[in-house]
């Protein structure tokens, strides 16, 4: 016999502002559970969740709590403003007879003493005291609305864990799929107000709904098709029996009524990135950099080489200095030691974790265009404003609204829209998966995948690093930074253990080699020289890159002459060839150098 649930709520209704957000809805958490709750950015998830907290009250239906369960609720932003140290914070979470050392084991398990002042936190050490409160008393159920957000990979791996040793119910909002398909048994999708529950965890999700929305195209499809069948009747065929006629009248009537209600699935983002020049083969060359703050070493002596196409992943808790190493990596911060070497012809696009650059009083439009134009140019082509908006999901009129109004999700669709307008042939995108639906996860997988450029990603989202990376660079604490080939879980499998391992890691990894180390290693067996021809080609090319190098900046300082395209139009035309002959030169001959310099670091050793 089936447990009785814990948790109900059933036909749940609910209108915002005129819009039904909920149209009967339900939700059966039953002893032990762990389901995902899924759907799209504004579909009513953290509702829902907080209508089952006794948070926010819905027009109709019926919840029921089992009375002698306990039940927490981590919100989306905690508040912790009425007290006076994260440790008081968390124990006014605990009951009668729960552990009370439990509250500082998890504040200290999360990277926090108890001592510090709620009001002097980030978002993330909040974010970690609310999880400690939650955790604590270790309840019958547990709600938890984004627990992964503003945590590094330290912290999700360490929560994964802690939350898989619990015997509590657990109902899951989250954009990390692997966090999902690890701890969940069940699935609930929440779509257009209403709840279908598959009995298997996130990892069958994703495969169920695209097989449930091709069903109800099927259905659409052939309603579609009797409503034409009895306008044609309608319009040739009322010449039968007057009953006969009203009665398919009236079921006309009907089927219109069952088409004007279906509630379309919400549209995809239509994620294009605006590409720019091809860059030469050697995108970036670091060796041996250094960067100091203080007595601090935030990186010691890393080297890597950065070829055309690749996609870097770079991990490592918060504070080891991930955004110094793309910093120095991008060019726009020098190293204390070492060199770093930039490719030719670089266009660099970047996505800020922190979307700090979006002035919350922008409209929404002068954001994506910069203002003073109602275009903006998609791979060279005009696009207005309002249809590039459509392709991000905003409506035309959201044009005019101020960035600051705009939810987490839409932000991160603007930062995205903007960084992707710009021309660039080297990606940086740091948290790009922040505040994203699954669907516009699976979207902007694909466009970086198939981006023609170079990316480097940071992320703390196992699951897309391991879908996009070709290798990781990861933190190991001290300025040390090693790159491993493949995505994250093959980093795993060459370290030995994920991110969370500190103290032993060292020791796992002796006799271990980097990625760059690892190239440039020599075969025991190697006694070949470079030939003749070979030493030749690798003495001659950097002349002939610099000889050409020199004839494409002269084609394009005759190119941006004022006059040259109305006075000459046909030079103007042969010179423009002659840029794309002089380019193509160029990549070949740095593609050839390349390969024969490595060639020589293998044989030399």
């Amino acid at each position: 016999m089936a447990a009785a649930p814990l948790l109900s709520l059933q036909n749940i209704r609910l209108t915002f502002g005129g819009t039904t957000l909920l149209e009967g809805a339900e939700l059966i958490v039953s002893p032990g559970q762990r389901i995902a709750l899924v759907g799209r950015n504004g579909s009513g998830k953290s509702t829902l969740l907080k209508i089952a907290a006794g948070d926010v009250t819905h027009d109709s239906g019926v919840r029921f709590v089992e009375p002698s369960a306990t039940l927490r609720y981590l919100p989306q932003e905690p508040d912790l403003s009425a007290y006076a140290t994260t440790l008081d914070y968390v124990e006014a979470g605990l009951g009668p007879g729960d552990d009370e050392y439990r509250a500082q084991y998890l504040l200290s398990s999360l990277g926090l003493t108890g001592a510090e002042n709620p009001k002097n936190l980030s978002g993330g050490e909040g974010r970690r005291a609310a999880l400690a409160r939650v955790l604590a008393p270790k309840p019958d159920i547990l709600l938890l609305d984004e627990p992964t957000n503003h945590l590094d990979l330290p912290a999700i791996e360490w929560l994964q864990a802690e939350l898989d040793s619990l015997r509590s119910a657990m109902v899951l909002i989250s954009h990390d799929r692997r966090f999902l398909s690890d701890l969940t048994r069940a699935t609930v999708w929440l779509d257009r107000g209403v709840t279908r529950r598959l009995d298997k965890g996130f990892s069958a999700f994703e495969a169920w709904r695209d097989d449930v929305l091709e069903e109800e195209e099927r259905d659409r499809h052939k309603l579609d098709r009797q409503i034409v069948r009895e306008e044609h009747w309608l319009r040739y065929g009322v010449t039968a029996r007057r009953k006969r006629n009203v009665g398919r009248l009236e079921r006309l009537s009907g089927l219109r009524q069952d088409r004007r209600e279906q509630r379309r699935v919400t549209g995809s983002v239509n994620m294009q990135v605006s590409e720019g020049r091809t860059s030469g083969a050697l995108v970036v060359e670091a060796e041996n950099i250094s960067k100091s703050y203080g007595d601090r070493t935030v990186v010691g002596e890393f080297s890597t080489r950065v070829l055309r196409g690749d996609r870097i992943g770079i991990v490592g808790p918060n504070g080891a200095g991930k955004t110094t190493l793309i910093k120095m990596l991008t060019g726009l911060l020098q190293p204390d030691a070492g060199t770093i070497k930039l490719g030719s012809a670089l266009e660099l696009a970047m996505l800020d974790q922190g979307r700090a650059k979006l002035d919350p009083d922008t409209r929404l439009k002068d954001a994506l265009t910069g203002g003073g134009s109602d275009t903006l140019q998609i791979n060279g082509q005009p696009k207005h404003v309002v249809g590039y908006m459509k392709d991000f999901l905003f409506s035309p009129e959201q044009a005019n609204t101020p960035i600051g109004k705009l939810s987490g999700g839409e932000r991160a669709r603007v930062a995205l829209a903007r960084a992707l307008s710009l021309p660039s042939n080297f990606l940086v995108l740091d948290e790009p998966t922040n505040d994203l639906d699954l669907e516009t996860l699976d979207l902007l997988e694909e466009m970086v995948s198939d981006y023609a450029g170079t990316a480097i990603v940071v992320s703390h989202d196992r699951d897309f690093l391991d879908r996009v990376a070709t290798s990781v660079i990861i933190a190991e604490g001290e300025g040390e930074w090693i790159e491993y080939a493949g995505g994250y879980s093959d980093m795993v499998i060459q370290r030995g253990e994920g991110v969370t391992a500190r103290g032993s890691a060292k020791a796992h990894r002796a006799g271990k080699t980097s990625l760059a180390q690892t190239a440039a290693a020599p075969t025991a067996n190697t006694k070949r020289k470079l030939s003749f021809k070979e030493k030749h080609a690798l003495e001659t090319l950097p002349k002939e890159l610099e000889r050409i190098e020199a004839e494409i900046k002269a084609i394009n300082a005759a190119l941006t002459a004022p006059d040259f395209y109305t006075r000459d139009p046909a030079g103007f035309a042969a010179q423009s060839k002659a840029l794309i002959e002089a380019e193509a030169k160029r990549a070949a001959a740095e593609e050839q150098w390349m390969e024969l310099e490595l060639l020589r670091e293998e044989l030399e050793g």
